[in-house]
């Protein structure tokens, strides 16, 4: 257990450093986010690029203290492209298309290299479709979530805290230290990105947490006690889930693309209606909490019933939750 603790504490104290460094640079290169008035509602510029600095502290962390495997040095590759990629965007140089086209390619690298769901009662070409969607979710996921000062930060946080424990159970040392180190560097960057944000992720740092989160949930075991168990990771990751579902959902009946920007999150959402930003987030945070002590419990039960029933609850749970959102009036 050493070797987590350490490992934590080292991509914690990295993070700490080098973001102050990414923020000076980013808004002496004008790589900043300006208010808008709609949609940007700050009071002034904020620097963007703070998923360097995430990345960065996460992948000195792992240098520092792990042997990579070609599964590993895969995954560590997909993230890279996929932050190369956010930068790009972030540049406002990328538009859509190439941004899902530079997606896929980093999903398909993920693949190549062995990481990919694999269900036992499933064909191999049902598990690579499975994984296409499942990556390309999560990877946009977090993108969709990222709208309020330390949102997805700290709830990838505690999703990367949920895996850690998930792996530890399982006894996936390897899955734990990737883990623990993205739940470092979070907690770190956490300090510059909560309310009052002095910096943000940017698409780089959101899109990055969720190819990280997103391939660690899928390789997880879930299933040795009940085979509801596989229902695990879209748990544990529910917040990002929710709001992406939630958020196609009211564009599609506005007529809007889902790839415009909108004030259609939960967040924007409970917001509007009665809390406060912090507040917001720091209910987000206890669902998020929630949910994966929710997924941990379904991996654990061996009673199927269990499982399927907390699965059942928390969908009707959404359901209600997203019907009574959608009624607060967004307009200005």
């Amino acid at each position: 257990m050493w070797i987590y603790l350490f490992t934590f504490v080292l991509a914690l104290s990295l993070c700490l450093y080098i973001t102050p460094v990414v923020r000076k640079a980013a808004i002496e290169y004008d790589i900043v986010d300006h208010p808008d008035g709609k949609l940007k509602k700050h009071e002034k510029p904020v620097a963007y690029l703070g998923g360097l600095s995430v990345y960065i502290a996460f992948l000195f962390s792992l240098a520092l203290t792990f042997d990579f495997s070609s599964e590993v040095l895969g995954l560590l590759l997909s993230g890279t492209i996929i932050i190369l990629l956010g930068i790009i965007d972030d540049l406002k140089a990328l538009g859509p298309r190439f941004k899902f086209a530079g997606q896929a390619i980093a999903v398909f690298v993920l693949m190549k290299s062995g990481i990919y769901i694999k269900i036992v009662f499933l064909p191999y070409s049902v598990c690579l479709f499975l994984t296409f969607f499942w990556m390309m979710a999560t990877i946009n996921a977090f993108n969709i979530i990222d709208v309020m000062d330390g949102l997805t930060t700290g709830t990838g946080l505690i999703i990367a805290s949920v895996l850690f424990v998930v792996a530890v159970l399982n006894g996936r040392p390897v899955i734990a230290i990737l883990t623990i180190s993205i739940a470092g560097s979070l907690l770190g960057f956490l300090k510059y990105n909560f309310e009052p944000a002095s910096i943000y992720l940017g698409d780089a740092g959101s899109m990055f947490i969720g190819m990280m989160l997103g391939a660690l949930a899928m390789v997880g075991s879930y299933t040795d006690n009940n085979n509801f168990g596989c229902l695990a990771p879209p748990v544990i990751l529910g917040i990002p889930m929710f709001d992406t579902l939630f958020v196609m959902y009211i564009r599609w009946r506005r007529g809007i693309p889902v790839i415009y920007g909108s004030p259609d999150h939960f967040a924007l959402r409970l917001r509007k209606w009665r809390f406060s930003t912090k507040q917001t987030v720091l209910v987000s945070y206890a669902a998020s909490i929630l949910l994966g002590l929710c997924g941990i419990a379904m991996m654990l039960t061996p009673s199927v019933i269990i499982a399927a029933g907390t699965v059942f609850c928390i969908i009707v749970f959404a359901l209600v939750m997203g019907f009574y959102l959608k009624k607060v009036d967004m307009t200005l």
